[in-house]
């Protein structure tokens, strides 16, 4: 029997798209890693394009400070999962959909399994060990990858790893960076970012899955795209068509040894601990739990600190940055004694008395 493509008439209509092309949509396995800023308008504009199979994968919670960017959640949502919610609010709007909630951290031990479920992933992780990882298994898989990346008003996208005409494949990340370099740019949290840019990025990032899908237009391969929210211009910058990188392996990831909120108690009450807060000065002002203070960007100027005998617990907002600044701090020093709190503030003032 025929199926019923009235939802997607619009787009039937379209010169050069056909019901071959929703057909083609229907058959697509989609796998969106992060469910924030860039995932949630990718995700809801693939579920109402009908893409037949979506994979969300995050391990992290709503928070408030999420709301501004993360449309699919309300307050009521705080400290829920991500991909429940998201998932199910998803499956109200096409209800023809099949959603796969994937309730895990992506590592080198699972990372390999989850996207060889998928045709094609969308990159909307905010950390740079995830999105090196995600890189380096889909060049090895032969997967194409569509990044995406946001920062107070600029945003980028482009699609790695593409399979050219001759058989060869197009650039990937690590043929624009070639190292992890998590102190070049700081998180959202950290810089900020307008909530529009990742609506933008994140409907440009479905826009390309949706292109490779069905075969039309021109991709973003070879080249990335880099969009400006305050003057509404964007360049595309051509990077080269075959890749130069021999990726053959992954790098091992690291979990950042942490201290729960009891533990940092105890220890702060027995002298054992010191806190180390490396938010921003504004964070500060506005809330203050005590320790030494110095933002991110500062560490290599306090390693002498930080890799003395005592131990050192970091902080930030969420655990998010304290954590990536504890694995930097023992990259650089392994046998440092430095844990991230767990949670990070949200966690401290959450835990009952």
């Amino acid at each position: 029997m025929e199926p019923d493509f009235s939802r997607y008439s619009c787009q039937l209509a379209l010169p050069g798209f056909s019901k071959s092309s929703q057909h083609a949509l229907q058959q697509a396995k989609v796998l969106i890693v992060g469910a924030g800023g860039l995932g949630c308008p990718a995700a809801q504009y693939l579920t109402a394009a009908g893409i037949g199979t979506l994979g969300i994968a995050d391990f992290d919670t709503v928070s408030i400070s999420n709301l501004h960017r993360q449309v699919l959640y309300t307050p009521a949502d705080t400290g829920r999962k991500k991909v429940t919610i998201a998932c199910g609010r998803l499956q109200e709007q096409n209800p023809e959909v099949t959603l796969i909630p994937h309730d895990i951290r992506l590592t080198s031990a699972n990372v390999k399994d989850l996207i060889g479920q998928y045709d094609i992933i969308i990159d909307g992780t905010d950390n740079f060990e995830t999105r090196y990882l995600i890189n380096d298994a889909c060049v090895i898989a032969g997967k194409p990858v569509v990044y995406g990346a946001i920062y107070q008003f600029e945003g980028q996208v482009a699609l790695w790893n593409n399979i050219n005409a001759d058989g060869t494949r197009s650039p990937n990340y690590r043929d624009l960076f070639p190292k992890v370099d998590a102190t070049q740019i700081p998180d959202c949290a950290v810089g900020g970012v307008i909530p529009t840019l990742a609506g933008i990025i994140g409907c440009i990032q479905a826009n390309e899955v949706i292109k490779y899908i069905t075969k039309t237009g021109e991709l973003l391969a070879g080249k990335v795209m880099v969009f400006d929210a305050l003057t509404l211009q964007s360049r595309i910058i051509k990077i080269g068509k075959v890749t130069k990188t021999n990726i053959t392996a992954l790098a091992e990831t690291t979990d950042a040894p942490t201290l729960s909120v009891s533990e940092v108690k105890k220890g702060l009450a027995d002298g054992t601990l010191e806190l180390v807060d490396i938010r921003t000065d504004r964070e500060r002002d506005e809330i203050d739990i005590g320790g030494v203070h110095f933002e991110a960007d500062e560490i290599d100027e306090n390693m002498e600190y930080l890799t003395n005998y005592k131990v050192k617990v970091l902080y930030c907002s969420s655990g998010k940055r304290s954590a990536e600044a504890v694995k930097l701090i023992r990259q650089k020093s392994p046998g440092a004694k430095v844990f991230s709190l767990e949670g990070g503030l949200q966690a401290w003032f959450s835990e009952k008395p």
